[in-house]
């Protein structure tokens, strides 16, 4: 996931957890109450302010060893943080829904479903469009782009 944390000057910064050392997740994980990292990406994803704060948190500890993650604060987080999917994020998730909706005999109408979702959570909404194509689902996004015109 990328982390844009929007500075107090305007510019944003972009931290993907991909970057995050293996110490580094254990010590979100730990700042969170020992979750596992599983649950570290669902809280990411529903913008939860703590698990949002943990990750900028473990990436200020590069700079500054002795942070502790209790004193830590982002004022003003809910317009200065948002976690976004990355690519490779897009491309799992819609793998695994693919494969459910294959068995349901359904899978144009789940993607359907779950597109605006993945869109909105997107860093970049265009990977979306290019995951569905790498899928040979390219043909909802096109049909989805006629019907709106």
């Amino acid at each position: 996931m990328i982390i844009s944390f929007t500075q107090d000057d305007g510019s944003i910064e972009l931290l993907s957890t991909d970057d995050l050392s293996a110490r580094e997740a254990a010590a979100v994980e730990k700042a969170l109450g020992d979750i596992q990292w599983a649950r570290v990406e669902a809280l990411l994803q529903l913008q939860e302010p703590d698990a949002l704060r943990a990750v900028v948190w473990a990436f200020r500890r590069r700079e500054q060893p002795d942070l502790v993650f209790a004193d830590f604060d982002v004022p003003g987080w809910r317009r200065r943080l948002k976690a976004r999917l990355e690519r490779s994020e897009i491309e799992d998730t819609l793998n695994n829904l693919i494969v459910q909706a294959i068995s349901e005999r359904a899978e144009d109408t789940q993607i359907d479903r779950l597109t605006p979702h993945l869109r909105q959570l997107a860093a970049d909404p265009a990977d979306v469009d290019a995951a569905l194509d790498g899928l040979g689902k390219g043909h909802l996004v096109h049909r989805r782009q006629a019907s709106k015109g």
